[in-house]
């Protein structure tokens, strides 16, 4: 039996990763989307925190590069999941109620006077 390259086992795990994350997401309702946004930065951060011990401990130069383009990536991941959340979190508040306007003291008819008066 021959053996099977690495490299076509990781782009079959890759692409049932994407598979089952696609099916995941699309099937989580709007209710826990807020809470799951939430772990998702709180995985990313810990991500960025590997990442930053992977470029500060190589010594090529071609793994600081990705280990510093991985940093960048996922704090880009990490904020905007957190101004994601942030809107989603200010849909689900009560808004303030508009203010009744008030009141006129001035009647219809002072109107019909003044403008009958000129």
């Amino acid at each position: 039996m021959e053996m099977v390259n690495h490299t076509v086992i990781n782009l079959i795990i890759f692409v049932l990763a994407i598979y089952v994350g696609y099916h995941v997401v699309w099937t989580v309702t709007p209710a826990l989307h807020t809470p799951l946004m939430a772990v998702t930065n709180a995985i990313s951060a810990i991500i960025i925190v590997g990442a930053m011990l992977a470029a500060g401990l190589t010594e090529g130069p071609t793994g600081r590069i990705m280990g510093t383009l991985a940093v960048a990536l996922a704090a880009v991941n990490v904020f905007g999941g957190f101004l994601v959340t942030q809107r989603m979190l200010e849909m689900f508040r009560k808004k303030a109620p508009k203010a009744a306007p008030q009141a006129s003291t001035k009647s219809v008819a002072d109107d019909l006077v003044a403008e009958a008066a000129r």
